[in-house]
């Protein structure tokens, strides 16, 4: 079963909004990770203390999840700075809402193994929506 949740993005701000959502809605970080705790090639330190990935569990079932827009990305805008994430339980599943979501789109980044899923990938469709698809090798 696929679960939907918003991904806000931010230019550095990440912190202190996801600080006031949590101060709102309550609950506690589920994940909170920064640019500098990437495994790999060192980040600019500009770039460090930003947010790379933050959820936050809303009610039962939702998750609330943002991150601080890369540079590789320049500065995000209203009005697209958000995605629509969706994990599934397959990878034949996670391939075809991700091929069915491009289709007449524009892939952001292909999908492929990162080191958070064994299968990830973004998307803008026809209708300029974001998408991040990924596969959930154990779904919650």
């Amino acid at each position: 079963m696929a679960s939907l949740n918003p991904y806000l993005l931010f230019n550095g701000t990440c912190e202190e909004a996801f600080n006031l959502y949590k101060s709102v809605f309550g609950g506690e970080f589920q994940m909170i990770s920064k640019f500098k705790d990437m495994p790999g090639e060192g980040v600019d330190p500009q770039y460090a203390e930003h947010i790379m990935h933050v959820a936050l569990p809303v009610g039962d079932k939702d998750i609330l999840m943002g991150s601080d827009c890369g540079p590789e990305n320049g500065n995000i805008h209203i009005g697209t700075n958000f995605s629509v994430s969706i994990s599934v339980g397959s990878e034949a599943e996670t391939r075809k809402i991700f091929d069915g979501l491009a289709a007449g789109g524009k892939v952001t980044m292909p999908l492929d193994k990162t080191f958070w899923s064994p299968l990830f990938g973004m998307v803008t469709d026809k209708f300029q929506v974001n998408w991040m698809v990924s596969f959930d090798a154990q779904p919650s």
